[in-house]
């Protein structure tokens, strides 16, 4: 028989960690190779992890809601011995492990069950991972102390860093251990410092409440479910960032859907997919974006990271009633029809719950199409670490006053809005309003005689 550590995989360059949101193998359970073991969460997007082997679960090494960092082992599985992994198959698992780290925890694992203390946790509401408790156990902090430790991550959830932190501090004097228990601190969320930022981590705090009683009898009461928590959690870290500004413009599209009206047929037959208006949108933003590089930035402390990359978040509705976020890479240099491929996979495959990790990072701005759902406008919450997102109004016939060198007259034109929500901090009205006077410039200028 032999022991194979099953770790968490590198699911994209910019992630880091994700959450078990559900195993769906207990301990003692014969799994197959390539069989799914547990569910995980990053961001928004969920997906399974499958077994490099067949064998037995003997160790689940976390719970359900635990935050996991790649490369870490989650599972053990006892194998056969010709089924043993082999070092390829493991170094295919761990390709962003910290081997020294990873032994650090099983060793501080395997103490947690030997170790028999008079400290216990577990009256506590709140939730603490082993290696979290047998460190508050070894240093000797009291239940009070270790739930008034400000926790950064998911949930506001202490980590490994944040009670060594506290410990150093404590050992050094610069913190007492508290007479009387307390409410626990505020959880301020911070861009962690890398060469690419991630988004801002949305500010949760566990409510001490308790669940809410209808007072009629009639009104029914709802938690959140996982990504609601953590779209709520987005927004108000966004408002709570950045210096929201909007600037509106009023866009003439009627070549655009004269255009679409004649080609639609034909761009369908030839490629296979449908022509809606959002890639002709999300083609004239790239192409804003490149004369106003300006906006293609994050912000960094008090850095200006100024991004190589255009890359396009376009905002899409769930079926549940969440949203998510995937993205075009590299959006500028699609043609209309790569484009429009890019933004239909995408959709689709966001309403099927398949899209991967990887999709729904590294965006540099993002739009979000609220005219689908018939509003004329909007003021969109700027997606962090970014520093605007355009919104796009329902497109309308409207009189309007059409100028000719034989006079002005009115008019039956198709119209629109444009809403653009910039970051104040770093972008000022001049390059916001700019910026998308420059998307409204590149829509009414459309060839109504261009191929596609």
């Amino acid at each position: 028989m032999a022991r194979f550590e099953l770790k968490l995989p590198k699911m994209g360059e910019s992630i880091a960690e994700a959450t078990i949101t559900n195993w769906l193998k207990e301990v003692g359970d014969k799994i197959e190779a390539d069989e799914a073991v547990l569910e995980i969460a990053t961001d928004k997007v969920d997906s399974e992890v499958p077994s490099e082997v067949s064998g037995i679960l003997v160790e689940q090494l976390f719970g359900k809601d635990d935050l996991v960092q790649v490369g870490q082992t989650i599972a053990i599985i006892e194998t056969e011995g010709g089924e043993t992994a082999t070092p390829e198959a493991v170094n295919a698992v761990q390709e962003t492990a910290a081997p020294a780290e990873a032994v650090e925890i099983e060793k501080t694992i395997e103490s947690v069950k030997e170790t028999v203390t008079s400290h216990d946790f577990s009256g506590s509401d709140k939730f603490f991972s082993p290696l979290v408790k047998n460190i508050a156990k070894e240093e000797g902090l009291s239940l009070s102390e270790l739930e008034n430790i400000a926790g950064s991550g998911k949930d506001g959830r202490v980590t490994k860093e944040d009670i060594l932190k506290y410990v150093e501090a404590r050992k050094s004097g610069s913190v007492q251990a508290p007479q009387t228990v307390e409410a626990a601190p505020k959880v301020v969320a911070e861009i962690p410092k890398t060469e690419a930022p991630k988004a801002v981590e949305p500010v949760v705090q566990k409510s001490q409440q308790a669940v809410p009683v209808s007072v009629n009898g009639a009104d029914e009461i709802v938690e959140m479910d996982r990504m609601r928590k953590l779209i709520s959690g987005y927004m108000v870290a966004s408002v709570q960032t950045s210096a929201h500004v909007q600037s509106f413009i009023e866009v003439d599209v009627t070549n655009i859907v004269k255009w679409r009206d004649k080609v639609k047929a034909a761009f369908e037959k030839r490629e296979g997919e449908k022509l809606t208006f959002t890639p002709i949108m999300m083609e004239a933003v790239a192409k804003a974006l490149k004369d106003f590089p300006g906006m293609n930035i994050s912000v960094d402390g008090d850095y200006i990271i100024k991004k190589k990359n255009i890359n396009l978040g376009m905002a899409a509705a769930l079926p549940n009633g969440n949203l998510i976020v995937p993205v075009i890479k590299n959006a500028d240099q699609l043609n209309l029809v790569g484009m429009a491929k890019a933004v239909n996979d995408l959709g689709n495959r966001a309403k099927a719950g398949k899209l991967k990790p990887d999709d729904t990072q590294g965006g540099t701005y993002t739009v979000t199409n609220v005219g689908t759902f018939g509003s004329v406008f909007g003021t969109p919450i700027i997606n962090q670490p970014q520093v605007g997102i355009l919104a796009l109004g329902a497109i309308r016939k409207v009189p309007a006053v059409i100028e000719t060198p034989e006079g002005d007259f009115i008019g039956i034109r198709q119209k629109m809005f444009l809403s653009h929500s910039y970051d104040h901090r770093v972008v000022d009205g001049a390059l916001g309003g700019s910026f998308v006077k420059r998307v409204a410039e590149y829509l009414e200028a459309f060839d109504v005689d261009r191929d596609f």
